[in-house]
Protein backbone atom coordinates (compact mmCIF):
# COMPACT_ATOMS: atom_id res chain seq x y z
CA UNK A 1 0.00 0.00 0.00
CA UNK A 2 0.87 3.48 -0.91
CA UNK A 3 0.21 7.09 -0.23
CA UNK A 4 0.58 9.47 -2.99
CA UNK A 5 2.02 13.29 -3.32
CA UNK A 6 1.91 15.77 -5.75
CA UNK A 7 4.25 18.39 -5.34
CA UNK A 8 4.27 21.82 -7.02
CA UNK A 9 2.40 19.94 -10.14
CA UNK A 10 2.35 21.26 -13.48
CA UNK A 11 0.68 20.80 -16.47
CA UNK A 12 0.80 23.19 -19.79
CA UNK A 13 -0.44 22.43 -23.09
CA UNK A 14 1.12 25.28 -25.04
CA UNK A 15 -0.06 28.82 -23.52
CA UNK A 16 -2.50 26.48 -21.61
CA UNK A 17 -2.20 25.52 -17.89
CA UNK A 18 -3.94 22.74 -17.14
CA UNK A 19 -2.88 22.36 -13.96
CA UNK A 20 -1.19 24.85 -12.15
CA UNK A 21 0.93 24.02 -9.09
CA UNK A 22 -0.91 21.15 -7.61
CA UNK A 23 -0.04 20.60 -3.90
CA UNK A 24 -1.36 17.65 -2.74
CA UNK A 25 -0.76 14.72 -0.27
CA UNK A 26 -3.37 11.65 -0.27
CA UNK A 27 -2.20 9.19 2.87
CA UNK A 28 -1.94 5.56 2.60
CA UNK A 29 -5.57 3.95 2.40
CA UNK A 30 -7.78 7.09 1.84
CA UNK A 31 -10.25 7.45 -0.69
CA UNK A 32 -9.91 10.67 -2.25
CA UNK A 33 -11.98 12.61 -4.73
CA UNK A 34 -10.92 15.17 -7.48
CA UNK A 35 -14.32 16.77 -7.96
CA UNK A 36 -15.14 19.80 -10.44
CA UNK A 37 -16.93 21.22 -13.49
CA UNK A 38 -15.20 19.54 -17.12
CA UNK A 39 -11.72 21.39 -17.59
CA UNK A 40 -11.10 22.28 -14.44
CA UNK A 41 -7.51 19.81 -14.63
CA UNK A 42 -8.89 16.18 -12.29
CA UNK A 43 -8.69 14.13 -14.99
CA UNK A 44 -5.18 15.25 -16.45
CA UNK A 45 -3.96 14.85 -12.10
CA UNK A 46 -4.99 11.16 -12.52
CA UNK A 47 -3.75 10.80 -15.83
CA UNK A 48 -0.50 12.40 -14.89
CA UNK A 49 -0.23 10.23 -11.95
CA UNK A 50 -0.65 7.45 -13.82
CA UNK A 51 1.82 7.92 -16.24
CA UNK A 52 0.06 8.64 -19.19
CA UNK A 53 0.95 12.68 -19.54
CA UNK A 54 4.28 13.79 -18.89
CA UNK A 55 4.39 16.17 -15.99
CA UNK A 56 5.03 19.81 -17.53
CA UNK A 57 6.73 20.86 -13.98
CA UNK A 58 7.11 19.36 -10.65
CA UNK A 59 7.32 15.90 -8.73
CA UNK A 60 4.63 13.17 -8.26
CA UNK A 61 5.57 10.43 -5.47
CA UNK A 62 3.71 7.04 -4.78
CA UNK A 63 4.97 6.01 -1.08
CA UNK A 64 8.34 7.82 -0.96
CA UNK A 65 9.34 7.02 -4.79
CA UNK A 66 9.63 9.91 -7.42
CA UNK A 67 7.41 8.47 -10.41
CA UNK A 68 8.29 11.44 -12.80
CA UNK A 69 10.33 9.37 -14.96
CA UNK A 70 9.08 5.40 -14.37
CA UNK A 71 6.78 3.75 -17.09
CA UNK A 72 3.36 3.73 -16.15
CA UNK A 73 3.44 -0.50 -15.85
CA UNK A 74 5.89 0.01 -13.09
CA UNK A 75 4.02 2.76 -10.91
CA UNK A 76 1.98 -0.46 -9.43
CA UNK A 77 -1.51 0.97 -9.84
CA UNK A 78 -4.49 0.41 -12.10
CA UNK A 79 -6.65 2.38 -13.59
CA UNK A 80 -10.39 1.81 -14.49
CA UNK A 81 -11.85 4.02 -17.30
CA UNK A 82 -14.96 5.59 -17.71
CA UNK A 83 -14.94 3.23 -21.37
CA UNK A 84 -14.24 -0.03 -19.38
CA UNK A 85 -11.04 -0.69 -22.05
CA UNK A 86 -12.40 -4.00 -22.68
CA UNK A 87 -10.71 -6.47 -24.90
CA UNK A 88 -13.72 -7.35 -26.95
CA UNK A 89 -12.48 -10.66 -28.52
CA UNK A 90 -11.25 -12.58 -24.71
CA UNK A 91 -13.73 -13.66 -22.14
CA UNK A 92 -14.31 -11.64 -19.02
CA UNK A 93 -11.77 -14.36 -17.46
CA UNK A 94 -9.04 -13.59 -20.00
CA UNK A 95 -9.92 -9.67 -20.06
CA UNK A 96 -9.29 -10.04 -16.36
CA UNK A 97 -6.56 -12.39 -16.07
CA UNK A 98 -4.45 -10.66 -18.94
CA UNK A 99 -2.28 -8.15 -17.25
CA UNK A 100 -1.14 -11.29 -15.07
CA UNK A 101 -0.15 -13.51 -17.70
CA UNK A 102 2.09 -10.43 -19.33
CA UNK A 103 3.46 -10.83 -16.40
CA UNK A 104 4.45 -14.45 -16.60
CA UNK A 105 2.57 -15.52 -12.93
CA UNK A 106 2.02 -18.90 -12.62
CA UNK A 107 -1.18 -20.57 -13.88
CA UNK A 108 -2.50 -21.39 -10.51
CA UNK A 109 -2.17 -17.92 -8.72
CA UNK A 110 -3.59 -15.94 -11.98
CA UNK A 111 -6.85 -18.20 -11.40
CA UNK A 112 -6.65 -18.14 -8.10
CA UNK A 113 -6.76 -14.46 -7.99
CA UNK A 114 -8.96 -14.41 -11.02
CA UNK A 115 -11.74 -16.39 -8.79
CA UNK A 116 -11.47 -14.27 -5.53
CA UNK A 117 -12.10 -10.95 -7.47
CA UNK A 118 -14.91 -12.28 -9.68
CA UNK A 119 -16.49 -13.71 -6.11
CA UNK A 120 -15.73 -9.90 -4.20
CA UNK A 121 -18.10 -8.58 -7.25
CA UNK A 122 -20.41 -11.01 -7.34
CA UNK A 123 -19.53 -11.63 -10.96
CA UNK A 124 -18.40 -15.36 -10.82
CA UNK A 125 -21.39 -16.14 -13.38
CA UNK A 126 -19.65 -13.93 -15.60
CA UNK A 127 -16.16 -14.95 -16.27
CA UNK A 128 -16.84 -17.28 -19.80
CA UNK A 129 -18.80 -14.25 -21.35
CA UNK A 130 -17.86 -12.26 -23.66
CA UNK A 131 -17.95 -8.23 -23.01
CA UNK A 132 -20.50 -7.86 -25.68
CA UNK A 133 -22.83 -9.97 -23.83
CA UNK A 134 -22.83 -8.23 -20.73
CA UNK A 135 -24.81 -5.04 -19.93
CA UNK A 136 -23.02 -1.44 -18.74
CA UNK A 137 -23.09 -2.51 -15.29
CA UNK A 138 -21.39 -5.81 -15.62
CA UNK A 139 -18.48 -4.58 -18.34
CA UNK A 140 -17.68 -2.05 -15.53
CA UNK A 141 -17.76 -4.55 -12.50
CA UNK A 142 -15.25 -6.85 -14.76
CA UNK A 143 -12.96 -3.53 -15.39
CA UNK A 144 -12.56 -2.89 -11.44
CA UNK A 145 -12.25 -6.81 -11.31
CA UNK A 146 -9.42 -6.40 -13.76
CA UNK A 147 -7.86 -3.56 -12.21
CA UNK A 148 -8.32 -5.69 -8.55
CA UNK A 149 -6.40 -8.96 -9.59
CA UNK A 150 -3.11 -6.65 -9.97
CA UNK A 151 -3.44 -6.00 -6.30
CA UNK A 152 -1.94 -2.90 -6.79
CA UNK A 153 -0.64 -0.11 -4.17
CA UNK A 154 -3.00 2.67 -5.40
CA UNK A 155 -6.35 2.47 -7.25
CA UNK A 156 -7.43 4.96 -9.85
CA UNK A 157 -10.85 5.70 -11.17
CA UNK A 158 -11.83 7.95 -14.04
CA UNK A 159 -15.26 8.51 -14.07
CA UNK A 160 -16.30 5.02 -13.94
CA UNK A 161 -19.99 5.22 -13.23
CA UNK A 162 -20.60 7.85 -16.10
CA UNK A 163 -21.81 5.46 -18.74
CA UNK A 164 -24.26 4.21 -16.14
CA UNK A 165 -27.94 4.82 -15.79
CA UNK A 166 -28.95 6.72 -12.50
CA UNK A 167 -30.28 3.43 -10.96
CA UNK A 168 -26.90 1.78 -11.56
CA UNK A 169 -24.76 4.83 -10.69
CA UNK A 170 -26.29 4.46 -7.08
CA UNK A 171 -25.95 1.41 -6.48
CA UNK A 172 -22.43 1.15 -8.39
CA UNK A 173 -20.99 3.99 -6.21
CA UNK A 174 -22.16 1.87 -3.03
CA UNK A 175 -20.31 -0.95 -4.28
CA UNK A 176 -16.62 0.78 -4.75
CA UNK A 177 -17.22 2.32 -1.27
CA UNK A 178 -17.39 -1.30 0.02
CA UNK A 179 -14.69 -2.34 -2.14
CA UNK A 180 -12.23 0.07 -0.65
CA UNK A 181 -13.25 -0.83 2.61
CA UNK A 182 -12.64 -4.82 1.88
CA UNK A 183 -9.11 -4.02 0.61
CA UNK A 184 -7.99 -1.35 2.77
CA UNK A 185 -5.41 0.58 -0.26
CA UNK A 186 -5.45 3.93 -1.80
CA UNK A 187 -8.49 5.08 -3.67
CA UNK A 188 -8.41 8.11 -6.50
CA UNK A 189 -11.18 8.76 -7.93
CA UNK A 190 -12.15 11.66 -10.44
CA UNK A 191 -15.64 12.65 -10.72
CA UNK A 192 -17.49 15.60 -12.23
CA UNK A 193 -20.61 14.86 -10.05
CA UNK A 194 -20.33 16.16 -6.64
CA UNK A 195 -23.28 13.65 -5.27
CA UNK A 196 -21.23 10.98 -6.09
CA UNK A 197 -17.81 12.81 -4.29
CA UNK A 198 -19.91 13.57 -1.22
CA UNK A 199 -21.11 10.09 -0.79
CA UNK A 200 -17.75 8.32 -1.09
CA UNK A 201 -14.82 10.20 -0.72
CA UNK A 202 -13.24 10.58 2.55
CA UNK A 203 -11.62 14.01 1.55
CA UNK A 204 -12.74 15.78 -1.30
CA UNK A 205 -10.56 18.19 -3.73
CA UNK A 206 -12.33 20.91 -5.54
CA UNK A 207 -10.82 21.97 -8.45
CA UNK A 208 -11.43 24.84 -11.14
CA UNK A 209 -9.41 26.15 -13.82
CA UNK A 210 -6.38 23.87 -12.90
CA UNK A 211 -6.40 25.15 -9.33
CA UNK A 212 -6.96 23.25 -6.32
CA UNK A 213 -9.92 25.29 -4.43
CA UNK A 214 -10.07 23.44 -1.07
CA UNK A 215 -9.47 20.03 -0.02
CA UNK A 216 -11.65 18.24 3.45
CA UNK A 217 -13.70 15.77 4.45
CA UNK A 218 -17.10 16.10 2.79
CA UNK A 219 -19.02 17.41 5.86
CA UNK A 220 -16.35 20.40 6.32
CA UNK A 221 -16.74 21.15 2.81
CA UNK A 222 -20.56 21.50 2.78
CA UNK A 223 -20.24 23.38 5.90
CA UNK A 224 -17.16 25.69 6.00
CA UNK A 225 -16.69 26.64 2.05
CA UNK A 226 -14.19 28.48 1.17
CA UNK A 227 -14.93 30.65 -1.00
CA UNK A 228 -18.24 31.09 -3.50
CA UNK A 229 -16.92 28.80 -6.58
CA UNK A 230 -17.11 25.94 -3.52
CA UNK A 231 -20.30 26.74 -2.03
CA UNK A 232 -22.02 26.82 -4.98
CA UNK A 233 -20.81 23.28 -6.36
CA UNK A 234 -20.88 21.02 -2.92
CA UNK A 235 -24.90 20.60 -2.28
CA UNK A 236 -27.73 19.79 -4.50
CA UNK A 237 -29.74 21.92 -5.14
CA UNK A 238 -26.88 24.67 -5.47
CA UNK A 239 -26.60 27.15 -2.80
CA UNK A 240 -28.41 30.40 -3.38
CA UNK A 241 -26.34 33.63 -3.37
CA UNK A 242 -28.34 36.98 -2.70
CA UNK A 243 -26.38 40.34 -3.07
CA UNK A 244 -26.71 42.25 0.47
CA UNK A 245 -25.36 44.65 2.33
CA UNK A 246 -24.04 44.94 5.71
CA UNK A 247 -26.03 47.84 8.42
CA UNK A 248 -25.65 48.35 12.08
CA UNK A 249 -23.33 48.80 14.25
CA UNK A 250 -21.42 46.13 17.19
CA UNK A 251 -23.29 43.11 17.69
CA UNK A 252 -26.73 43.93 15.92
CA UNK A 253 -25.89 44.03 12.33
CA UNK A 254 -28.78 43.07 9.68
CA UNK A 255 -28.24 42.38 5.84
CA UNK A 256 -30.18 44.84 3.07
CA UNK A 257 -30.87 42.73 -0.14
CA UNK A 258 -33.52 45.55 -1.14
CA UNK A 259 -36.93 43.64 -0.95
CA UNK A 260 -35.53 42.20 2.67
CA UNK A 261 -33.95 42.73 5.80
CA UNK A 262 -32.23 39.99 8.00
CA UNK A 263 -31.16 40.12 11.45
CA UNK A 264 -27.35 38.39 11.78
CA UNK A 265 -27.27 36.76 14.47
CA UNK A 266 -23.97 37.73 17.23
CA UNK A 267 -22.04 34.68 16.48
CA UNK A 268 -22.06 34.84 12.77
CA UNK A 269 -21.70 39.05 12.83
CA UNK A 270 -18.30 38.58 14.14
CA UNK A 271 -16.28 38.37 10.57
CA UNK A 272 -19.17 41.07 8.83
CA UNK A 273 -18.14 44.25 11.18
CA UNK A 274 -15.19 45.27 9.10
CA UNK A 275 -18.07 45.31 6.37
CA UNK A 276 -20.41 47.99 7.72
CA UNK A 277 -21.89 49.79 4.67
CA UNK A 278 -20.68 47.40 1.76
CA UNK A 279 -21.74 45.08 -0.35
CA UNK A 280 -21.30 41.27 0.75
CA UNK A 281 -22.51 38.17 -1.35
CA UNK A 282 -24.87 35.77 1.42
CA UNK A 283 -25.17 32.34 0.78
CA UNK A 284 -28.13 30.11 2.10
CA UNK A 285 -28.48 26.08 0.95
CA UNK A 286 -32.03 25.21 -0.43
CA UNK A 287 -32.68 22.97 3.08
CA UNK A 288 -32.28 25.85 5.34
CA UNK A 289 -35.17 27.56 4.08
CA UNK A 290 -38.41 26.88 5.24
CA UNK A 291 -42.31 27.42 4.28
CA UNK A 292 -43.05 29.48 7.42
CA UNK A 293 -46.31 26.95 8.10
CA UNK A 294 -43.59 24.05 9.35
CA UNK A 295 -40.49 26.11 10.35
CA UNK A 296 -38.73 24.29 13.33
CA UNK A 297 -38.64 26.06 16.52
CA UNK A 298 -34.90 26.17 17.69
CA UNK A 299 -33.91 27.77 15.14
CA UNK A 300 -32.59 31.73 14.50
CA UNK A 301 -35.26 32.95 11.93
CA UNK A 302 -35.29 35.63 9.11
CA UNK A 303 -38.40 36.31 7.26
CA UNK A 304 -38.55 36.23 3.16
CA UNK A 305 -41.26 37.38 1.26
CA UNK A 306 -41.51 35.27 -1.94
CA UNK A 307 -43.19 34.40 -5.11
CA UNK A 308 -43.56 31.07 -6.02
CA UNK A 309 -42.34 30.86 -9.70
CA UNK A 310 -42.40 26.49 -10.35
CA UNK A 311 -43.00 24.11 -7.81
CA UNK A 312 -41.47 20.20 -7.82
CA UNK A 313 -42.62 17.13 -6.36
CA UNK A 314 -39.52 14.66 -5.21
CA UNK A 315 -41.52 12.61 -3.09
CA UNK A 316 -40.72 13.39 0.61
CA UNK A 317 -39.98 16.97 -0.24
CA UNK A 318 -40.43 19.58 -2.03
CA UNK A 319 -38.24 22.54 -4.28
CA UNK A 320 -40.18 25.99 -4.81
CA UNK A 321 -38.25 27.72 -6.92
CA UNK A 322 -38.72 31.80 -5.37
CA UNK A 323 -38.76 35.13 -6.38
CA UNK A 324 -37.85 37.99 -3.73
CA UNK A 325 -37.29 41.09 -5.53
CA UNK A 326 -34.64 40.54 -8.09
CA UNK A 327 -33.68 37.25 -6.25
CA UNK A 328 -34.81 34.26 -7.30
CA UNK A 329 -33.72 30.88 -5.12
CA UNK A 330 -34.77 27.39 -4.17
CA UNK A 331 -36.06 26.24 -1.53
CA UNK A 332 -36.15 22.34 -0.16
CA UNK A 333 -39.03 22.34 1.80
CA UNK A 334 -41.85 19.78 3.51
CA UNK A 335 -43.51 18.10 1.16
CA UNK A 336 -46.76 19.30 3.15
CA UNK A 337 -46.51 22.66 1.47
CA UNK A 338 -49.48 24.17 0.17
CA UNK A 339 -47.44 26.25 -1.74
CA UNK A 340 -48.42 26.70 -5.72
CA UNK A 341 -47.54 28.28 -8.58
CA UNK A 342 -48.02 32.08 -8.51
CA UNK A 343 -48.54 31.85 -4.68
CA UNK A 344 -47.42 34.67 -2.64
CA UNK A 345 -45.57 32.89 0.70
CA UNK A 346 -43.56 34.02 3.29
CA UNK A 347 -39.95 31.82 3.87
CA UNK A 348 -38.35 31.43 6.82
CA UNK A 349 -34.25 31.70 6.48
CA UNK A 350 -31.76 29.85 8.99
CA UNK A 351 -29.75 32.67 10.33
CA UNK A 352 -27.52 30.12 12.46
CA UNK A 353 -26.65 28.83 8.66
CA UNK A 354 -26.08 31.30 6.34
CA UNK A 355 -22.48 32.37 4.63
CA UNK A 356 -20.73 35.32 3.52
CA UNK A 357 -18.39 35.82 1.02
CA UNK A 358 -16.40 38.64 0.24
CA UNK A 359 -17.53 40.48 -3.18
CA UNK A 360 -13.84 41.04 -4.35
CA UNK A 361 -12.29 38.25 -3.74
CA UNK A 362 -15.04 35.77 -3.04
CA UNK A 363 -13.23 34.30 -0.44
CA UNK A 364 -14.99 33.21 2.80
CA UNK A 365 -16.14 35.56 6.00
CA UNK A 366 -15.40 33.41 8.77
Amino acid sequence: MASVTFENVFKHYGNVTAVNNLNLQIPDKEFLVFVGPSGCGKSTSLRMLAGLEDISEGTIYIGDRPVNDVAPKDRDIAMVFQSYALYPHMSVYDNMAFALKLRKMPKPEIDQRVKKAAQTLGIEQLLPRKPRQLSGGQRQRVAVGRAIVREPKVFLFDEPLSNLDAKLRVQTRAEITKLHQQLATTFIYVTHDQTEAMTMGTRIAVMKDGLLHQVDSPQTLYDYPNNIFVAGFIGSPAMNFFDVTVKGSGDNLTVDGDAFQLPIPAERAKGLKAYVGKAVAMGIRPEDLFDAEYVAQSIHPGNLDAKVEVTELMGNEVYLYLLTGKNSYVARVDPRTKAKVGNSVRMVANLDKVHFFDKATEQAIR
